[in-house]
């Protein structure tokens, strides 16, 4: 277990070092959130773009991938979801807000890393093949159920699933990841080759994506302070940390999935919650706090729950 441990806390480790240098000044916060923009556009792509262009498949269907994941996002969003409107007596949008919250692990700036520190390369090709739809279909998702709980609780019309879909797969067609993905699966299966100064400075920005992409998130922690709703909160947090990696591991074991995957995929589904899920409660002003709240806590806590999920795949 020690080992393991050693293995995980250099991750947390870093998102603190993020954490004390904008909360006390060393850097600013915009900062901050020019690191992330650079983890997001450049330093991560290069590395999905550099992993999947040199992976060895062999033969692995994504679609077992994808359906062992989303089958456990799925699981404890809906947990989530009941608890919140039925247990904590909340309208469908807190509802929407805290199955999210619970079920939208931060794949890239935490994930990432960690599956690189732990499972390597085999671990970091099942992440970049779960990254091409991970984002996109939850934000669909998230976007379609807060649309109709609004409607719902406040009245009105909500927009169309057919707009929802154009608005999202126009931003789609712009993602960095998506793009990288496409690339890098294209020069494995042309089984293209880059010059080797270029293949250097890829390699480079790629080393680049783990450290900085820790550092901007423990940076952007400093916007989401844990503040009312502790009971309901707390409940998404325990949702997060163990039901979802828990739901996940179930589910790669029942459609055998390599060892290497599975290890990757209950990693990165055992991280601290996105900042996306309080992206959509902004966006809908409700549910924001809680989010924030949820964020702060699975990232406070994370540390211990990411470390005994390593120790058992171990």
């Amino acid at each position: 277990m020690s080992s393991v441990f050693l293995n995980v806390v250099p991750v947390f480790i870093l998102i603190l070092i993020g954490w004390v240098t904008a909360k006390t000044g060393i850097l600013k916060q915009e900062t901050g959130d020019a690191l992330g923009e650079f983890v997001f556009k450049i330093a991560v792509p290069m590395l999905i773009f550099r992993t999947l262009a040199d992976a060895h498949f062999e033969g692995v269907s994504p679609f077992r991938l994808w359906a062992a994941y989303f089958l456990g996002v799925a699981g404890t969003w809906t947990v989530g979801h009941l608890l919140a409107t039925r247990l904590f007596r909340r309208d469908a949008k807190v509802g929407v807000i805290t199955g999210m919250s619970a079920s939208f692990a931060n794949n890239v700036f935490i994930g990432l890393p960690l599956v690189a520190n732990i499972v390597g390369k085999d671990g970091l090709v099942a992440i970049s093949i779960l990254l091409a739809i991970h984002l996109p279909l939850m934000m669909v998702v998230g976007t379609i159920l807060m649309e109709g709980a609004v409607s719902k609780v406040d009245g009105g019309k909500k927009r169309s699933v057919a707009e929802i879909l154009k608005q999202v797969g126009s931003n789609l067609a712009r993602n960095p990841l998506v793009l990288a993905l496409v690339v890098g699966v294209s020069f494995n299966f042309l089984d293209l080759h880059l010059p080797v100064a270029i293949a250097m400075v890829i390699d480079h920005l790629s080393a680049a994506a783990a450290p900085v992409a820790l550092i901007s998130i423990g940076m952007a922690l400093t916007q989401y302070p844990i503040r009312g709703d502790i009971g309901l909160s707390g409940t998404a947090a325990i949702l997060k940390l163990l039901l979802l990696p828990a739901l996940v591991f179930l589910m790669s074991y029942l459609l055998a999935l390599p060892h290497d995957w599975a290890a990757a995929l209950v990693l990165t589904s055992s991280v601290p919650t996105g900042i996306n899920a309080w992206l959509i409660a902004q966006r809908f002003r409700s549910g924001h706090g809680l989010a924030a709240s949820v964020i702060s806590i699975t990232t406070a806590f994370g540390v211990v729950t990411v470390s005994f999920w390593a120790w058992l795949l171990s």
